[in-house]
């Protein structure tokens, strides 16, 4: 007890340990909870979606479960000896514990694990030699700081394009074909297989099965470059069935578009005057370039920037005007000199587009 300066009353002297004991409890509290948050979402391996992903968080566990066994009995053997055993313990008995503890034991369950984890490698990246030719194929390439991605039928021709997202069928395996125009990317879709790299000069293959329906995150795993963080793209897991629905709209894609071209719509005659069409595609209109995403049916992607911004109306406004400001490193050159009302023209009629 010590008397206070102020009032003169007594009070108990408190230890800066005790000042410690609320903010180690959250801790406590919180570390479990950021961990186990982290076992479920649309970027989790540990809540799987695919037939890969489901392999990996097997082994996640039997591994976790196989180092937790080691754990809890070096932890025994501590409190053993640090607090149950009073008197040494014989020589005779110190050696075996050094033998069958540090060395028997260790390498039974390391051996364990490891022929587990190679008994489980051919379900973790499957492949099957000559009937990836029969499979559907997706062309993956990954550019700074993007992804372009197309659809291809039997013939290696393209069905369909887009930017940013991928749709796969449920119940049915893809082979992507993954390229790069510039520099190492690497292609990862957590809940639905592991990674793999794309490499300029190279196509590698990679194999992936959804099984459940939904929405996920996919995301490039190598560092590319300044908006490297900002390289995602949005995946869509979808019924046999809706996929091939989406899949063929695309052929009605370009008469509504043209409908559209022929309406003379204010936002693309804006687009087309200022140079967008010299980058961006959009089917059936006179925008026909290459460099930068296409852009047909740009309204039903759930974001922009690959995976930088929600797809809305303001932050396409923001994204046309400042694209260097939101996505560091972008090649696309900014159009803060176009009046606010044309930007807006623009915005609406690319939102519009379905």
């Amino acid at each position: 007890m010590r008397a206070d300066r102020l009032t003169g009353e007594s009070r108990p002297i408190r230890s800066p340990l005790s000042r410690l004991r609320a903010p180690c409890r959250a801790a406590l509290w919180g570390v479990p909870a950021g961990l186990l948050s982290g076992c479920s979402g649309m970027q989790s391996s540990l809540d799987p979606a695919g037939s890969e992903a489901d392999a990996v968080a097997r082994l996640f566990w039997v591994m976790v479960a196989g180092g937790g066994i080691i754990w809890l009995m070096v932890v025994g053997l501590v409190i053993y000896a640090g607090r149950l055993k009073k008197a040494p313990v014989k020589e005779r008995t110190a050696g075996l514990l050094i033998l069958f503890g540090g060395g028997i034991f260790p390498v039974v369950v390391l051996s364990a694990l490891l022929a587990y984890a190679v008994w489980l490698m051919p379900a973790m990246r499957p492949w099957f030699g000559g009937e990836g030719e029969n499979l559907r194929r997706i062309e993956v390439t990954a550019e700074q700081f993007w992804w372009r991605v197309r659809y291809l039928d039997s013939g290696g021709s393209v069905v369909r394009e887009t930017a940013n997202e991928v749709r796969l069928p449920v119940g049915e395996r893809v082979l992507f074909l993954l390229k790069a125009k510039d520099v190492i990317h690497s292609f990862w879709i957590p809940s639905i297989g592991g990674k793999m790299d794309a490499i300029p000069g190279r196509t590698n293959e990679l194999q992936l099965e959804a099984t459940r329906p939904g929405s996920y995150r996919g995301v490039c795993a190598e560092f590319c470059g300044t908006a490297h963080a900002l390289m995602a793209f949005s995946v869509e897991a979808m019924e046999p069935e809706a996929f091939e629905a989406w899949l063929g709209s695309s052929r009605a894609a370009a008469p509504a578009a043209t409908a559209v071209a022929g309406n003379a719509d204010p936002g693309l005659r804006l687009f087309l005057r200022h140079g967008c069409s010299a980058c961006h595609a959009i089917e059936g209109t006179p925008a026909d370039g290459a460099l930068g995403p296409d852009l047909t049916a740009f309204g039903t992607r759930p974001t922009i920037a690959a995976g930088t911004l929600a797809n809305t109306r303001d932050n396409l406004r923001r994204f046309i005007q400042y694209p260097d400001a939101i996505k560091p490193g972008i090649r696309m050159p900014g159009f803060a000199m176009l009046p606010q009302d044309e930007v807006v023209a623009i915005a609406d009629y690319l939102k519009g587009l379905q």
